[in-house]
């Protein structure tokens, strides 16, 4: 006898999960963050600010945590403190 209890129900749609075939396993979009609509956290604020100070430009303090990785990462390219690619 089967214990169907932990099986998860399937809808029949197309959504998947895990590896998206071509996408780097490591980074998910930050649009697709469950959390990335709440505000930024205090670290991501710290080194944005760090980040602006450094290119010039002043960033709105209101951002989200997508929102925040988003102006971290540009920012990082800007500044050349970004990961090597």
């Amino acid at each position: 006898m089967s214990d169907d209890r932990n099986v998860p129900e399937t809808s029949g749609t197309d959504d998947t999960l895990g590896a998206v075939p071509g996408a780097d396993p490591v980074e998910k979009d930050p649009a697709d963050w469950a959390t990335g609509d709440e505000p930024m956290t205090a670290p991501q604020r710290s080194y944005l600010d760090t980040l602006a100070r450094e290119a010039g430009e002043e960033i709105p303090a209101d951002l989200t945590k997508a929102e925040a990785s988003e102006q971290i990462d540009r920012l990082q390219s800007e500044t050349g403190r970004g990961p090597a690619r």
